[in-house]
């Protein structure tokens, strides 16, 4: 069935939510999170969502909340207001001038994913191609002030029934955080993620990461660095996972060739949506390479595109797709994303298949900006 749509109005919402728990990474700490959230609504008047969840600050990818906001508001959603299209997909031709800015075509690419399906009155995963009914999850714990409170933060996630547990690293917080929890924990999936701040001139420093059966090392160096990365995993048994380096299927292309990987993050919004999300699951899989889907702390709206995406067959290890509570004491979606002993129901209804809680979004909301008939 070919359903012709055509994007009538868009709107943006940059909606501020405060962190139950304060999270660091190797370069920042936050307490709250700004993200924007698209709203897409065709000539029926059906709605699409989609977030982008780029940083505030540019640490992690060079977009930031601010950035996003100019792109998506002067060039993505211009660029499809009132063209018709049949397959989401085909909007990335559309505004393929635009280079990069990944994050905000993430946000544009999935509501327009959301709103085929709801014209569909399927659910996101089916018409994505996924199989699964339910997702494993995994959580992620940044740097704690000392071990005992990370100790502290594993017990608690583990005790939620959580079977996998990735732990921020830096440069004075990596061998003996791991050896704490490898210590209290010995059978459980662990691994590390460094989001690129370490060098090569620390490669004997990873090196003794290999005595914890580490289930991967993530992204130890820069983004372009993939010859330090394929260097490191000659001298280790870990599997290094690539996160910020791999932004399109090009780049996972490479650094297959140049064996730089054996295990694969997938990120909606750092590979620019669930279109080129998807073609990545495919090329991983072809290679042999599993994947899993990481994370933003995406509100509800990122969080269930992401459990859709993991429905996908090539996602073999557990997503950082964690219940809503973890992060959120209220989510924008209704019902909040729940995990029970670990595990993520993929939801059935059409489209996202929750409600999206537009009061709380309202309330919430710091800007907001309408193209289309509301502007004028």
């Amino acid at each position: 069935m070919s359903t012709e749509l055509k994007i009538v109005a868009a709107r943006l919402h940059r909606v501020r939510m405060p962190l139950v728990h304060e999270f660091q990474t190797s370069s920042h700490r936050k307490a709250f999170l700004d993200h924007i959230l698209v709203e897409l609504e065709d000539a029926s008047g059906a709605i699409g969502w989609g977030e982008i969840a780029s940083s505030s600050d540019p640490y992690y990818a060079p977009e930031t909340v601010e950035s996003c906001w100019h792109i998506a508001s002067q060039y993505l959603l211009p660029a499809i207001l009132g063209r018709p299209w049949t397959h989401p997909d085909q909007l990335a031709a559309i505004w393929s001038k635009v280079r990069g800015n990944y994050f905000a075509k993430a946000g544009v690419d999935t509501a327009a994913w959301v709103l085929w399906a709801e014209a569909r009155s399927m659910p996101l995963a089916t018409v994505l191609g996924g199989t699964r009914t339910a997702v494993v999850a995994g959580v992620s714990l940044g740097i704690e002030p000392t071990i005992d409170d990370l100790l502290t933060q594993v017990a608690s996630q583990v005790a939620a029934g959580y079977p996998r547990v990735k732990l921020k690293i830096a440069p004075g917080w990596h061998v003996e955080p791991v050896r704490a929890v490898r210590t209290a924990y010995p059978d459980l999936d662990l691994h590390v993620d460094a989001n690129g701040i370490y060098t090569a001139d620390d490669l004997k420093l990873l090196q003794e990461l290999d005595e914890f059966g580490l289930t991967m090392i993530e992204q130890p160096f820069a983004p372009r660095d993939l010859l330090t990365h394929a260097r490191l995993q000659r001298m280790i048994e870990t599997p290094i996972c690539l996160d910020e380096s791999i932004e399109t299927v090009d780049d996972l292309q490479t650094a297959l060739e140049l064996e730089a990987l054996q295990v694969l993050n997938i990120k909606v919004s750092r590979m620019g949506g669930l279109t080129p999300a998807r073609e990545a699951h495919d090329r991983a899989r072809a290679a042999g390479i599993p994947v899993w889907c990481g994370g933003m702390h995406e509100f509800g709206i990122g969080r269930l595109a992401n459990v859709a995406l993991s429905s996908l067959a090539g996602f073999t290890l557990p997503s950082d797709v964690s219940a809503s509570e973890k992060y959120y004491a209220r989510d924008v979606v209704e019902p909040a994303v729940v995990a029970v002993e670990g595990v993520v129901q993929v939801p059935a209804g059409a489209g996202l298949g929750h409600a999206v809680d537009r009061a709380l979004i309202e309330a919430n909301t710091v800007a907001e900006l309408a193209l289309g008939p509301e502007q004028e």
